[in-house]
């Protein structure tokens, strides 16, 4: 199980100091939201956090099968729309493949890719358990 600690940096409105192990970011809300844009806003970071398994996950599978993959670029958006008449959240990948690969290797690490990790969390219920604790 990972754990990753998020808390006020007491440096702007919104500023939070985010440690992941032996990492240590910022993450604000641009100002358009009352932030300074001291660093990425939280969409960013979920944004970032499925572009980086996406391409993780296509370069260990290219590995794994010897496929000539030299490079891979995911670019991705976030907005907000309406579906059958309610609210949706959407986020648009983009993946660029570069490698002599030829069509159905390419059709095949696109379905590898829609079942990286993060993709799979994101594509499902997910349970998020929130508790209070005492602070010392």
């Amino acid at each position: 199980m990972s754990s990753v600690i998020v808390r006020e940096n007491g440096l702007g409105r919104y500023q939070q100091e985010i440690i992941a192990g032996e990492h240590r970011f910022i993450g604000d809300e641009p100002p358009a939201l009352g932030g300074a844009d001291a660093g990425p806003a939280p969409f960013d970071y979920l944004l970032a956090a499925l572009g980086a398994c996406t391409s993780i996950t296509l370069r260990m599978y290219a590995e794994r099968k010897g496929l000539p993959l030299t490079h891979v670029n995911v670019e991705l958006r976030h907005d907000r729309i309406e579906v059958d008449g309610q609210p949706r959240e959407r986020i648009q990948r983009a993946i660029r493949l570069s490698g002599d690969l030829d069509e159905t290797q390419r059709q095949r690490m696109l379905e590898i890719a829609a079942r990286c990790p993060i993709a799979r969390t994101l594509s499902q219920p997910l349970l998020i358990e929130n508790s209070l604790v005492e602070t010392p």
